[in-house]
């Protein structure tokens, strides 16, 4: 009787450790791209020039190889147990000045 009430009670131990709560799995958040803020973003202007862009955002995650007058900045953010976020926002350039913000 007590070997069986001992093998349960290791059972059931081994048993929560494959389960949410204090037990669990460490999980991380992954996070890839430029995490930009609102503000930052509404100081992008039409008119304005690549320079200037690049000082008050930094480097684009993507830039076409063929055509550099578009720029993408990509966000995304994956959390444990929480919906994925992504996020971005294009800026085309005619003459080196922006000319629309996406």
């Amino acid at each position: 009787m007590i070997k069986r009430l001992l093998s349960i009670t290791i059972v059931t131990i081994f048993l929560t450790g494959c389960s949410t709560g204090l037990f669990s799995v460490h999980k991380i958040d992954i996070q890839q791209g430029n995490s930009l803020t609102q503000a930052d973003i509404e100081k992008i202007e039409t008119g304005m020039q690549r320079k200037q862009v690049l000082e008050t955002l930094g480097q684009p995650i993507l830039r076409p190889v063929l055509s550099n007058d578009r720029w993408e900045y990509v966000y995304y953010l994956k959390a444990p147990d929480v919906e994925v976020v992504k996020k971005q926002l294009t800026i085309v350039f005619s003459n080196d000045q922006v000319s629309k913000i996406q």
